[in-house]
């Protein structure tokens, strides 16, 4: 890496799903286009492999990514912690704290709207596992109530390395923050992502999810009574994950992940008295992503309206969230009346924000579509985003939902699937060091690293390692993409451009086979391909 980069199922099973389907198909007939059949029960299982392969610590007897093998057995050592386990975030070796969090806050979500879904494909417990892998890890840094450990490694002196995370011999310093030295931003995502897991581990590990919400809930009183950017704090983590959103959107989010997991009036209390000050209700967002998280926020503010659960007064609040929750819906599907307020579409129809790493924006947005087609559905006949003078109903918001994640699947000019390791042709040279190199149990020999960069990373050939599930940067406004592993801007991928879909893989899985229930032909598993220059 080298950038800066379930109640409602019930509802889908009964009305949102069909609608949303005819939407998807006659919009598809409309443009001249039928759609292509994906299979989203493949690219679901295909999606969890992914965090296996990102694993950083001892591997347990069942990890399936066998390419991958024990790593970062140290780290935390020289500061007297244990802060082994965790993930490295994309095809570098730094264990960003911030990314990290949002990743498995956005695999929490996926399981609370979509569990039964994850469950009725028999993914429930890799999906839970690979939750469990980070907040695991969480608990591990949250050493003390006021302080966490937020980064492991040095993005400087890792990116000049080219070697397997089992042959590191990169600085694996660690940084945290505390009283003295705070970080809103990073411990308001975590205490977020805590918040979430706890409610998709209550059924199976009531015990492990009450200690999840205790650190949840120490964290969040940490992260708002001693304020600051934690880039202020850890200056080396600012060329990489800079928080320039700042902590108020964190501090919010987690409120709302809190009172979702809690119940407790004080926690939306809160989401409401600086709902202006944090800009909450100010901001009109058109991204959503590992630093910005209003979106989020105003979705989430929003359910609470749409579901009548907050008290009279908090009613104005909760509309002024839901106007601006809107108003990214809207410009994800380009009908906000100024086009300057809309995302600019590809070609071939993709949501692009930025050249760097898009994908994260496509599969982020894809999700909040589906969850607000979700609540909107739930709220009833008649429920509708406003878009200008414009209804929006329920069925076409998903639709544009469903769009974007079949781009991602291969329905783009290209035909070019950008989840590694499903469909015909997909990136083969992914910007990742473990996966260019010749796996560690077949080579134990040590490699070093100017000789990664020698012997592996100007190959031109495929990586030797697929690494499945991954879902890359992606291409350019103009629908381009280079499959080359030097061209890291699209070719390296993240754990949080495949969190989202995880759960939308499992729900879209779902109302394929209600459309049709002959399984979708797909090329035989383990079949390895490369996506054309």
């Amino acid at each position: 890496m080298i950038m800066r980069r379930s109640s409602g199922a019930a509802a889908w099973v009964l009305g949102v799903a069909v609608a949303a389907a005819a939407t998807f198909f006659l919009a598809a007939e409309a443009a001249g286009a039928a759609p292509v059949p994906h299979d989203y029960e493949q690219a679901l299982r295909k999606s969890l492999l992914y965090f296996e392969a990102q694993r950083s610590g001892r591997l347990p007897y069942g990890q399936r990514v066998a390419w991958r093998d024990h790593s970062g057995l140290t780290d935390g050592l020289e500061q007297g912690v244990d802060l082994v386990g965790g993930y490295y975030d994309a095809g570098d070796h730094v264990k960003f704290g911030l990314p990290m969090a949002f990743t498995v806050t956005m695999l929490s979500w996926s399981l609370l709207e979509y569990g039964g879904d994850v469950a009725a494909a028999g993914e429930l417990a890799h999906a839970l596992e690979s939750i469990k892998w980070g907040t695991d890890y969480f608990i591990k840094a949250h050493t003390k109530p006021d302080e966490l450990w937020a980064e492991v490694g040095d993005g400087d002196t890792d990116h000049y390395c080219w070697q397997r995370p089992e042959d590191m011999t990169t600085s694996r310093q660690a940084y945290k923050v505390d009283r003295e030295r705070p970080g809103s931003d990073v411990a308001g995502e975590t205490a977020a992502a805590l918040a979430a897991a706890s409610m998709a581990f209550r059924e199976t590990n009531p015990h492990y999810a009450h200690l999840l919400l205790h650190h949840a809930q120490q964290l969040f009183e940490f992260a708002d009574k001693y304020r600051g950017k934690y880039d202020s704090s850890i200056a080396e983590v600012k060329s990489y994950y800079a928080s320039v959103s700042g902590y108020h959107d964190e501090l919010l989010w987690a409120a709302l992940w809190l009172h979702r997991a809690t119940g407790r009036a004080s926690y939306l209390d809160y989401v409401v008295d600086n709902a202006h000050e944090f800009g909450g209700t100010g901001w009109a967002i058109t991204e959503f992503s590992w630093d910005v998280k209003y979106a989020g926020v105003q979705i989430l503010a929003t359910r609470l309206l749409l579901r009548g659960e907050h008290e009279e007064r908090h009613r104005a609040t909760l509309q002024g969230y839901r106007a601006k929750a809107e108003h990214y819906l809207c410009a994800c599907m380009g009908k906000n009346a100024a086009a300057e307020d809309n995302v600019e579409r590809s070609p071939g129809g993709m949501l692009y924000v930025r050249q760097w790493n898009n994908m994260q924006y496509v599969t982020s947005a894809a999700f909040l579509l589906s969850v607000y087609s979700g609540y909107l559905t739930e709220a009833g006949e008649g429920a509708a985003a406003t878009c200008g003078e414009v209804a929006v109903d329920a069925g076409e918001v998903f639709a544009h939902a469903r769009a974007q994640v079949d781009y991602v699947l291969g329905s783009n000019p290209r035909g070019i699937s950008y989840l590694v390791g499903y469909g015909a042709k997909f990136p083969a040279r992914v910007h990742h060091r473990a996966a260019s190199i010749v796996p560690y149990k077949d080579r134990k020999e040590f490699i070093g690293c100017a000789q990664g960069f020698d012997d592996w990373f100007g190959r031109k050939s495929a990586n030797p390692n697929v690494v499945v599930g991954a879902i890359v940067g992606g291409p350019d406004r103009h629908d381009r993409f280079r499959d080359d592993r030097v061209n890291y801007m699209q070719t390296e991928a993240c754990t949080y451009n495949t969190a989202p879909m995880v759960g939308m893989f499992a729900m879209l899985n779902r109302v394929a086979r209600q459309q049709d229930p002959t399984p979708a032909t797909t090329r035989p598993e383990g079949t390895t391909s490369t996506a054309a220059e």
